[in-house]
């Protein structure tokens, strides 16, 4: 049975993508439902980068960093709320904050584990309870959405950033025998590319097979669409060959593999550098080579849609009920 394709599942395919409403339908109506077959769909189209547009934000809360006072642990964290005029209240950042640090000592590795725990700012309630409390005074829906910790492996930096008040948090660890001043500095300006650019991936080789084929599909099957197309417009357009497309397609991937990747992208700071390269002057400089283990990005309500707000319904639901 075919899934129904509702106004508001085409408005948000639009809003991630920015490809005009019809041809956002007919992706989902193609996919049956499925947002991410739909958002490939487009993408062989030509008609959306979903690798710059899907993680476009939906929603309001605040992402937030927290690194221990030993630079031992570092956590991540995502809390969602319904309305920005909360996200931007001290007393629900001073709750998302308190969750970073629960992050920081909890021992769990699953959402659901995490929130079973014992609150530690009162060990009468559970995280889980305690969030619920919250909810009661702020009078409106909270989620605590995920959360991402990382243990220091050996020697070297824990280091986050968060951008635009929580919208985006970055967390990052650094490989080096440097001192910490030289490893805080140039990881905080390593944070600030990942914020601004959203790799996916440290280098090629943290890339999968199972990745790289499908990236491959879809943009063989956009070569071939474009190829349909040209020859739609222009009857005496004569086809490029196999082997032409191959390289055409090689040279595509090659250059998404350069944006997915962080020690290749061009560094913001100096055009003239990759990140890999930033890193190698700063290394120069004060000796120890500083090598990038990990890292992990946050951008607040990242896959989420919008609460629809539609006032005459509730004024009329409202009615109803009085």
């Amino acid at each position: 049975m075919a899934a129904t394709i509702t106004a508001a599942m085409v408005k948000q395919l639009r809003e991630m993508t920015s490809v005009g409403m019809s041809d956002c339908k007919k992706a989902l109506v193609e996919a049956d439902g499925d947002f991410d077959r739909a958002v490939e769909l487009l993408r062989e189209k030509g008609l959306a980068m979903a690798a710059k547009k899907a993680g476009r934000i939906a929603s309001e809360g605040l992402s937030a960093a927290y690194i221990t006072d030993d630079n031992t642990k570092g956590v991540l964290v995502e809390v969602n709320s319904e309305t920005d005029f909360v996200a931007k209240n001290q007393d629900f950042q001073s709750y998302v904050a308190q969750v970073a640090r629960q992050a920081a000592q909890s021992s769990a590795a699953a959402l659901e584990d995490f929130l079973q725990e014992k609150w530690i700012a009162d060990e009468s309630v559970t995280v889980q309870e305690a969030l619920t409390q919250k909810i009661a005074v702020i009078s409106e829906r909270l989620d605590i959405r995920r959360f991402e910790r990382f243990e220091r492996q050996g020697q070297g930096a824990l280091v986050s950033y968060v951008h635009g008040g929580g919208r985006v948090a970055v967390l990052l660890e650094l490989a080096s025998e440097a001192e910490s001043g030289a490893l805080t500095e140039a990881g905080k300006n390593i944070c600030m590319q990942i914020a601004a650019m959203s790799p996916r991936f440290v280098s090629r080789a943290d890339i999968s097979e199972e990745f790289l084929e499908k990236e491959k599909e879809i943009l063989t099957q956009q070569s071939i669409n474009e190829e349909q197309e040209k020859a739609r417009e222009n009857p005496g357009y004569k086809a490029k060959p196999p082997q032409v497309l191959e390289k055409i397609i090689a040279g595509r991937l090659e250059k998404e593999i350069k944006d997915f990747c962080l020690l290749t992208q061009e560094y913001v700071k100096d055009s003239e550098l990759t990140v890999g390269g930033y890193l190698e002057s700063v290394s120069k400089k004060i000796g120890p080579t500083i090598t990038v283990k990990r890292f992990a990005r946050y951008a607040t309500g990242e896959g989420l849609a919008k609460k629809e707000e539609n006032f005459a319904e509730e004024v009329n639901k409202a009615m109803g009920q009085s």
